[in-house]
């Protein structure tokens, strides 16, 4: 094999030397070399090599994937643990190597005899430009290795010195913050057990300045539902690295010998221009997996938000056919539905559908629901159980806790039930298993309600995944929407067995264009659940015009969350136009490009999806508060064919501009014909809108 390996995609270059005895070493990720000869790229690597300096190593060792303080690498090592007591530094040297025929794929395998290791690398580049790498670890020595860490890394240029990460809480997921990336370590983990709602998602670097558009960015995402980290750092000597992988707790992973632990997977992404070409691999990289929701996103109606805990069969028939009319495909009962859940203090756990309540069972309401033309869904949390409940009284043992003499704090009166104990996995799955089998149920909402706190999440986290791996074998048709108190579990981990994300429990639509806005870095739309919610918010009692709220969840996995029963006649028409809109774009809305203008007005958002031919696309200008200038002035419409002309006219239901304004815009009512190259550089005027209104904007070319 060649001393270096260059691997290229979707405009995107991987350059690994492979000379030497040590781990391979990235030369260079990011902007695509083009079909360099092997002479030259030798010449690149010698290039390459850096002065030494006083008081450094006499011979510059290069950083590997795995960063070795044993080959002299100062920052965070790549793999950390002891044996006994005893914490040498691991020193690997490389026994073999394979890239796979046909493919982008490196696979290493290397040893430490001394510390009685073996290790292998997986990295490599997708066809949607993505870099993908995990790293194994196999005890080989005689006694057990406790292992504390296993965190491979991507090396960074000079050019990336700002830092954008995301943090958030309960109802305000993802939040952006950006600074400058300086000397040092700037590191974020998430102990809660679960992703969390204030993990970063995705840890970028990238050029002063850079946005949606412009400016070079690299960015990680550790693909983990449970403990993790994902640092950024650079030294003095001018290496900046991202890396990242599961947090393991102290004592948390013991490996005896001849046992094996294998990271998560770090995807990373690299954008030339901006944030929208970064995230554009995401999703096209999603989009190309084997489990990706093939079939059209159903329209779907929640019923938390219109009944809470209040079940009752002649409510909830009505409210099915009120979401049938307005054209609901899927209709959800939430929680609730099962023995002794008349409030969140108690039944988690008890999955046997309540007889107080559902004296003929679930078959009355699923046979309406069907009746109708709807998919039925359900939901569950099958991680948690109430201490008071059936089974928490015939199994304490069952809750899961560092010591048996005392349980974690409570959330939201509930503890959580121990997936790695083999009895309880059989009770949940059994009890899951026979809910679907006797059900025609398409569907589980799938929640989470409360962090692990102090308990090791590892062995839980691996024992949930199989859960779900499970019941989608002995249920193909199944879908399954990952929710966490709303959006705590988004990662690229539970999307390998999971349908769709619940991106908050907050569906005020002013605060769901922020939240839906920064998860979209890297899911595509057709992976974020947002629905209509009541005019009045129920999480913070703001109110909104019916086609803002509709126009913020057209651009997701569209559905409702409302008591449509007691919306007027005029409201529940008003929404049938937008549910029909969203049915006719979706296949537009989850295949195309997502694109996001850097709009000069932090007030006026712009943000779309242009079809992969881009003969089509459809465009929402938002007025997220109020202009400091009025009127609004140009709008610019990124990501369509430059040479090509469009017409550009409102798109009906979103047709309707709200705002102070004495005249109309003159190009509103007939339409306007330009070339992509026009809108996206000099662009049109937009309508001054009150805040917190939106319009739709429709391109087509001609």
């Amino acid at each position: 094999m060649e001393d270096l390996l260059h691997f290229r995609a979707a405009g995107t270059s991987l350059l690994l030397d492979m000379s030497g005895a040590g781990l391979p070493r990235v030369v260079h990720w990011g902007a695509d070399l083009g079909a360099v000869a092997p002479g030259r790229l030798a010449g690149l690597l010698a290039s390459d090599v850096p002065q030494t300096v006083p008081n450094a190593l006499d011979e510059p060792v290069p950083m590997g994937v795995l960063p070795q303080q044993s080959a002299g690498w100062p920052g965070t090592p790549g793999l950390s643990g002891h044996r006994a007591g005893r914490t040498a530094a691991p020193a690997f040297t490389v026994r073999g190597r394979a890239v796979e025929n046909g493919s982008r794929r490196l696979t290493v395998e290397a040893v430490d005899p001394d510390g009685g290791l073996a290790l292998t690398l997986e990295l490599g580049l997708t066809d949607a430009g993505l870099v993908r790498l995990r790293a194994a670890v196999t005890n080989t020595g005689d006694g057990p290795y406790h292992l504390d860490g296993l965190t491979p890394a991507l090396p960074l240029p000079a050019q990336a010195t700002e830092l954008l990460d995301l943090t958030g809480r309960h109802l305000r997921e993802r939040a952006p913050q950006r600074h400058a990336f300086t000397l040092g370590t700037h590191l974020r983990e998430s102990r809660r057990g679960r992703t969390g709602s204030d993990a970063t998602l995705l840890l970028t670097a990238g050029e002063a300045g850079f946005g949606f558009r412009s400016g070079e960015v690299w960015g990680l995402h550790v693909a983990w539902s449970g403990n993790h980290r994902t640092l950024a750092e650079r030294t003095p000597a001018g290496q900046a690295v991202l890396a990242g992988g599961e947090l393991l707790l102290p004592g948390e992973l013991r490996l005896a010998p001849g046992a094996t632990y294998r990271s998560p997977w770090l995807h990373a992404s690299y954008g030339r221009h901006g944030l929208d070409e970064l995230a554009g691999r995401f999703h096209r990289e999603l989009r190309a997996r084997d489990g990706h929701p093939a079939s059209a996103r159903p329209v779907t109606l929640n019923t938390w938000e219109a009944v809470y805990f209040d079940h009752d069969l002649a409510t909830l028939e009505r409210l099915a056919r009120a979401a049938a009319e307005v054209g609901a495909e899927r209709f959800v009962l939430d929680d609730g539905w099962f023995r002794g859940r008349r409030n969140d203090h108690a039944g988690l756990g008890d999955w046997y559908v309540d007889p107080a309540v559902w004296p003929d069972g679930l078959r009355p309401l699923t046979d309406t629901v069907r009746g109708l033309g709807m998919q039925f869904g359900l939901w569950v949390e099958p991680e948690m159980v109430n201490p008071d409940s059936d089974l928490a009284r015939a199994h304490p043992d069952w809750i899961l806790a560092d010591s048996p003499s005392r349980l974690p704090p409570a959330s939201r009166h509930q503890q959580v039930l121990d997936l790695a104990r083999p009895e309880a996995y059989a009770c949940v799955r059994e009890r899951l298993d026979t809910l679907l089998r006797e059900h025609p149920i398409d569907y589980l909402k799938w929640d989470h309600n409360r962090d692990l706190v102090d308990a090791a999440a590892h062995h839980q986290t691996t024992a949930t995944y199989r859960l779900m791996d499970e019941l989608r074998a002995r249920h193909p048709q199944l879908e399954i929407e990952s929710c966490a108190s709303g959006g705590a579990r988004v990662d690229l981990g539970v999307l390998e067995r999971t349908d769709r994300v619940w991106t908050s429990d907050c569906i005020d639509a002013l605060e769901r264009q922020h939240i839906q806005r920064w998860t979209g870095l890297l899911l595509p739309p057709e992976l974020l659940g947002a629905h209509v919610g009541a005019p009045v918010a129920h999480t913070t009692g703001r109110r909104h015009t019916l086609d803002f709220r509709a126009g913020t969840a057209l651009f997701c996995h569209f559905g409702i969350e409302w008591d449509l029963t007691a919306a007027s006649a005029a409201e529940r028409a008003r929404l049938a136009e937008w549910v029909a809109l969203y049915r006719t774009l979706r296949p537009l809305l989850h295949s195309g490009t997502v694109v996001r203008g850097d709009h000069p007005d932090p007030a006026l958002w712009v943000h779309g999806v242009v079809a992969q031919d881009a003969g089509r696309a459809v465009f929402a200008l938002v007025q997220i508060a109020t202009s400091v200038q009025s009127p609004a002035g140009r709008v610019r419409l990124p990501g369509l064919e430059p040479d090509a002309d469009y017409r550009l006219s409102p798109l009906a239901p979103g047709d309707r501009p709200e705002g102070p304004v004495s005249s109309p815009l003159p190009w509103w009512e007939r339409g306007v014909t330009l070339p992509g190259r026009v809108l996206a550089e000099v662009g049109v005027q937009a309508p001054t809108l009150f805040p917190e209104r939106l319009v739709l904007l429709e391109a087509v070319r001609q």
